[in-house]
This record gives C-alpha cells, sequence and structure tokens, in this order.
C-alpha cells in the first residue's frame, strides 16, 4: 500500500499515512487547533471536500467557520439541506429561489405556492430532521446527459439552461437521500454538522440564517435593511419582466443575437434611475450631495452621470472627491504592520472639511485641495468654488453617508446617495450571483488596465477591502435619502474577456491560485459578449475602459 507525506499547515507538522486515508479520517486529530469543527480543506492550493482520500504527498490547511473557505462551505450545505427538505415537503411545483444575501443570510422566495408560517416551520422541522438523521451527503460525478434528466425530475427548469453551455461532458452534483441537486463548490461530508441555522419570515419571503463566521455555535444575525430590499425587490422583478434573471436565460439572449437589446435596456433603466435622483435632489432643496459605495461600485462615473442629470435638473454642481481631504501621511497613525489604512475615517482631515463646508454653505470662496498620493501630502493648485443660488456640492467618497464624516453640518443641508452593484442575476434558481463577487471581477479589471497592479494584487488585498466596508459602509447604508443599483444585467459576460487571461496569470504555487481557480469557473457559465455595443458613457466604461467621462 501506497505511503504519503502529508505537511499539516494548522499544526506545522508532517504525518505519514497510506492511500486509503481521506482528509476526514485526517481532520479528526486537528479539531483542537480550530474554533469550530473543521469544514473543507486546501489540499496543494485546491479546496477539497473532507471524503477526499489522499493520492500523493501534499500539504493541508483546514478551514472551519472562521475561514472565508470554511464559511461558505457551511451556506452551501445548509442551502442543499433546504432544498432538500423542501422536496420532501413542498408541492412538486414549488421551488425555492436564493434571491440575494441579508448580511450574510440569504433571502429567499417560494415560487409556485403560498408561503405560509406554518409551512416555514414545516420546513425548518424537516431540515432539523434530516440533520438529526446524519444523512451522507455524497459527491457525484455525471454526463451532462445524466445531469439534464436529474433536472428534469426535480423541476430545475433554470439549471438545465445553464446545462446548455456546459463545456466539459460530465458535472458535480451532490445527493441528500433521495434528493440530488447542483450546487457550485464542497460540502461538509453529512448533515451532522448543519446544527445552527434557523428560518426567518421576512418580507414576501423568508431569511435563512447561518452560523456566525465569529462564534460557530450561535446564528449570524438576521439583520434587515429596508431601503436595501426594495432596491434588490425593484431589480429582481425588472429582470424577471424582461426575461434575463438567470445566466442560462441570458446567454440564450446572446445566442440569439439579442444582446444589443438586452445592453441599452440595461443602460436605458440606469439613466431613468440617474434622472430620478436627481430630481429628488431637486426637489429637497439640498446643497450638499453626499456620494458613498463600497469598492468598485463606480461612483466615479455615478457622479458624473448625476451631475449631467443635475444639470438638466436646472442646478449647476461642483464635485469634490474625499481623497483630496486626507491628512499627510506623517500624520496618519500607522497600522502595527506598518502600512497606512486609508478606509479608515480618522485618516481623513475631518476638521479641515467641515470648516471648508460651512464656508461654501455662507457664499464664502474656498480653496479646495488636492492630494498627492505619491509625496502623501495634501497641495492646493489654485481650485477654488464659491457656492451661489442654484449650485451644489456633489462630494464622493466611502464615507460620504457618515454623520461622523460632517457633524458640524445640519443634516437638512445634506442629501446622502449610496451606490452599490447589487447584482439582480441568479445562476439558477438555487445559485446566486454574489454581490462581492461581481465587484472583485471589475476590480481585477481596472486595476489591470488603469492602475497597473496584476489579478493576483487583486485578489490578495480584496479580504482587507471587504473588512473596511464592513465597518465604514455597511452600517451607513440606510442612512441614504437614495440608492442606485449599478449593477449591469450583461456586464458579467463582457468582463469575462478582460479578467479571464488576468485569472489565468495566477500560478498554482501562488496563494491566491485558489480564488484565481473559483472565478474562472464561475466565469464559465457565461457566454462572452463584445463589448462593441456598450455605450462609452456606460458606468462598466469605468472599468474596462472607453469612457467619454475620462
Amino acid at each position: 500500500m501506497d505511503k504519503f507525506k502529508v505537511y499539516i499547515k494548522n499544526a506545522a507538522e508532517e504525518i505519514e499515512v497510506d492511500s486509503k486515508t481521506s482528509l476526514l479520517d485526517i481532520s479528526k486529530d486537528y479539531r483542537k487547533y480550530m474554533k469550530g469543527d473543521i469544514l473543507t480543506a486546501r489540499v496543494n492550493n485546491d479546496l477539497k471536500d473532507l471524503n477526499t482520500r489522499i493520492s500523493s504527498d501534499c500539504t493541508v490547511e483546514f478551514y472551519d467557520i472562521t475561514d472565508s473557505n470554511g464559511f461558505s462551505t457551511y451556506q452551501r450545505s445548509v442551502s442543499l439541506l433546504m432544498f432538500a427538505a423542501a422536496y420532501y415537503i413542498l408541492d412538486p411545483n414549488s421551488t425555492i429561489w436564493v434571491e440575494h444575501t441579508i448580511n450574510k443570510n440569504y433571502y429567499c422566495e417560494l415560487h409556485g405556492e403560498k408561503l405560509t408560517d406554518q409551512l416555514l416551520e414545516k420546513l425548518e422541522n424537516k431540515m432539523r430532521e434530516l440533520v438529526d438523521s446524519e444523512y451522507d451527503i455524497e459527491k457525484l460525478i455525471v454526463t451532462v446527459d445524466e445531469g439534464r434528466d436529474i433536472f428534469q425530475r426535480y423541476g430545475l427548469k433554470n439549471a438545465l439552461k445553464t446545462l446548455k453551455f456546459v463545456k466539459s461532458s460530465t458535472i458535480s452534483i451532490y445527493k441528500l437521500g433521495r434528493f440530488y441537486d447542483y450546487l457550485y463548490g464542497v460540502m461538509v461530508p453529512d448533515t451532522s454538522y448543519l446544527k445552527v441555522f434557523k428560518l426567518v419570515r421576512y418580507n414576501e419571503g423568508f431569511i435563512l440564517q447561518f452560523a456566525s463566521g465569529e462564534a460557530p455555535d450561535k446564528l449570524n444575525e438576521a439583520k434587515v435593511y429596508p431601503k436595501l430590499a426594495q432596491v434588490y425587490d425593484e431589480y429582481t422583478k425588472w429582470s424577471r419582466i424582461i426575461g434575463v434573471d438567470t445566466v442560462g436565460s441570458l446567454n440564450e439572449c446572446v445566442c440569439r443575437g439579442e444582446v444589443r437589446d438586452i445592453i441599452w435596456t440595461a443602460e436605458g433603466l440606469h439613466e431613468k434611475k440617474i434622472a430620478d435622483i436627481a430630481d429628488k435632489i431637486a426637489g429637497k432643496n439640498r446643497r450638499l450631495i453626499m456620494i458613498a459605495g463600497p469598492s468598485s461600485s463606480g461612483k466615479t462615473t455615478f457622479s458624473k452621470r448625476l451631475c449631467i442629470q443635475l444639470k438638466v435638473a436646472g442646478l449647476r454642481p461642483y464635485t469634490i472627491s474625499l481623497d483630496d481631504y486626507y491628512l499627510d501621511r506623517d500624520k496618519i497613525p500607522p497600522e502595527p504592520d506598518g502600512t497606512y489604512n486609508f478606509e479608515r475615517l480618522e485618516a481623513l482631515d475631518i476638521k479641515q472639511f467641515n470648516e471648508d463646508l460651512q464656508n461654501l454653505l455662507e457664499g464664502k470662496t474656498v480653496l479646495i485641495p488636492t492630494f498627492n498620493f505619491l509625496t502623501g501630502k495634501r497641495e492646493y493648485c489654485g481650485k477654488s468654488i464659491t457656492l451661489g443660488d442654484g449650485e451644489v456640492l456633489v462630494i464622493e467618497g466611502i464615507h460620504g453617508i457618515n454623520e461622523r464624516l460632517t457633524p458640524d453640518i445640519d443634516r437638512s443641508d445634506k442629501f446622502k446617495v449610496y451606490i452599490s452593484a447589487l447584482t439582480q442575476l441568479n445562476l439558477d434558481e438555487h445559485n446566486r450571483i454574489s454581490t462581492a463577487d461581481t465587484r472583485m471581477l471589475r476590480r481585477i479589471v481596472r486595476d489591470h488596465t488603469f492602475r497597473g497592479f496584476d489579478a493576483r494584487s487583486t485578489i490578495d488585498m480584496w479580504p482587507t477591502v471587504l473588512t473596511g466596508e464592513e465597518i465604514n459602509i455597511f452600517p451607513y447604508q440606510e442612512e441614504a435619502d437614495a440608492m442606485f443599483n449599478s449593477a449591469l444585467v450583461y456586464e458579467l459576460s463582457v468582463l469575462k474577456s478582460y479578467a479571464e487571461p488576468l485569472l489565468f496569470g495566477i500560478e498554482k504555487n501562488e496563494n491566491e491560485y485558489l480564488e484565481a481557480r473559483r472565478l474562472l469557473n464561475f466565469l464559465n457559465n457565461f457566454v462572452t459578449i463584445n463589448p462593441s455595443d456598450i455605450p462609452s458613457n456606460s458606468l462598466l466604461r469605468e472599468f474596462i475602459g472607453g469612457s467619454c467621462f475620462y
């Protein structure tokens, strides 16, 4: 029997195992190094489920729910548990759709059957029954034809559409009891790992709460964001009206030569929403328009297009970037590793910023600074602003809607706009598209095109970006007077051709390879769209180039 050397990264030790040994067998000795149950593992830079057997010398790193890989595995596995429970108790013509995330939980809706409190309780009870029964979660490799038969049997109409565009001859599906499903990514070995979850009625559907990434034995908080939910609902209904709510339906439109109509309809919706916001600002008579949103949400292009619509509404806008109010670098306390966190509110000269705004509101002329990122200092290059009648100030930056940014300015003088790429497209009924993934792909392409960074660098710093957003942006989004969804239903089919070569450039021995492969597998679902039909004022041009604003 073959013997293999396995280096366990969590314990910094090497062990020897035989070819019959699985990751699950090994993991039992390393649970003591983890905060929660071991859910999955990285093996030589590939993510594997715990049932995988060792077949060569390798390095293994185990993950629990406190790691993003472990948390995603838990989310995916609980989702499979829910779909299996639904199969056993719901009408065969009913389908649960995962619509979007709410505070790292899933918002779901039931299609084909009326959702009641009693039905939701029955669904949760069935999920817990499956957990108590400790059903194995089996991964099966089947042919595309076999997959098609399974999807037809379980009524997964949109998964069937997606299957039309699969390039390989086989696919991976998962089996739980008598239920089969097509979910992207690894799963836990059996249902006994899935004890912490809850179903809570919300809006027209319900929230599937997961275990917390910080405390594995506790539920992730079921926060609700009414304004954000309204935007999601509006765009989801809109995408279903035009018949493009899944990747399969988008791909079919591309193949039928209907993509130009999809592009112009999506762009027309953007223009209408921006015009509506401008009209709302004009009607409110606010003089400071504060714009905020997470990374790669398209704040810069949105601001420029909003300024055009403000002029149409009879106002004269001036623009200011919060980046120009950074403190001189030598006045910003460095992080423990010696780097500077420019996403902290304390990195801005709040005192000077508020003083300038106050003077502008009083009709005084103010000299506006420019931050020189090469020297790390603010400079004054002669740019000045005086606000007269009918003139407004458009201020863009990640802290724009945080009241702590402008404590000296009366709330009645401010109109706050929150912008984010709230992806309304699903892969299919059960597989949603992460808003964060859309933004990361935008940033990978933009960083390469305009900033000289490779995809590896962007992926490496992305977790830090997300952490900063959790602290500095998301807690304040509901304070906005208006929200703008910058996602375009067709954009991932365009970004694919730009992002793929950059992601393929990441080598297997690099830490970012695992994430690069995940994104490449995700992009495999899309039929490519040529960007030639995208208008020059499109928000997407901020990332791929060719914008008329630059």
